[in-house]
């Protein structure tokens, strides 16, 4: 799956990086990015056969992405990624940093060193590294065509998440802080940068929190009494990464159901 070579019958498209993109929220941006026209490359760290499902649910509806393995803390698979990216579409055109973990639900007091270290190293350290990847790409004084990055990061950044993972809404806390800092950076080198907050959505991380049932035990807290769907998020991020929010950047997007 991990082919960077031109393809001569795709027309030029607007190239998308989107980080852990085999399951979840990230599978639903890759899907919909590709329905809208753009090239799609779904980065994955571990799991091969979900990132070739997303890639083939895509061709199969007659669109383009391709599936690119890359651990988003080692910068140099990174530059592998972007590279392979850009020799597969053409110009970066947008980014969205939405790899993320987290762990078994727990107190601060009882969190290990090494489980704090893996938590910031992938959701913070990473975003960061792809971040700076992109910027260096997209900048007009670099020669670049501008672009467009959405950071996911998390309504846990506002609540804390306190007896569940701290570690986790902290680095997601940070997401936020780079969100709005970046965005001034690079404001006037043609790039926007923007969030996404997602609450309570119905996808696989819970169960890597030992806690699949979450949202059927919070359901009565979200004003909306559901749960949402990754496809609601994937609206918001293809938003946000499209023309269509031109003068839209440092912005924190909650979708969340009101809660």
């Amino acid at each position: 799956m991990q082919s960077p070579s031109n393809s001569a019958h795709h027309p030029p498209l607007r190239a998308v990086i989107v980080t852990g993109g085999s399951r979840g929220i990230g599978a639903a941006t890759a899907n919909l990015l590709a329905r809208n026209g753009y090239g799609v490359c779904v980065n994955f760290r571990d799991d091969v056969e979900a990132a070739e499902r997303v890639v083939a649910r895509i061709e199969s509806t007659g669109g383009c992405a391709f599936a690119y393995r890359a651990d988003v803390t080692d910068e140099d698979q990174v530059r592998a990624l972007f590279n392979a990216c850009e020799r597969r579409f053409g110009a970066l055109a947008g980014l969205v940093n939405n790899a993320g973990i987290l762990d078994r639900q727990m107190p601060l007091a009882e969190m290990t060193v090494a489980r704090m270290r893996r938590i910031v190293e992938t959701n913070l350290l990473g975003a960061l590294i792809c971040a700076r990847e992109a910027v260096l790409r997209m900048q007009r004084s670099r020669g670049g065509q501008g672009g467009a990055i959405v950071n996911v990061s998390s309504m846990a950044a506002r609540y804390g998440a306190p007896f569940e993972y701290i570690d986790y809404a902290a680095s997601k806390g940070a997401i936020d802080t780079l969100t709005v800092g970046l965005a001034r950076e690079v404001a006037a080198d043609g790039i926007r940068v923007n969030a996404v907050r997602p609450g309570l959505i119905e996808t696989e991380i819970h169960a890597s929190g030992a806690d699949p049932g979450r949202i059927a035990r919070l359901r009565t807290t979200i004003p909306m009494q559901r749960g949402g769907l990754p496809d609601e998020v994937a609206a918001a991020i293809v938003w946000l990464l499209s023309d269509a929010s031109p003068y839209t950047t440092g912005a924190l997007l909650d979708v969340a159901g009101g809660r």
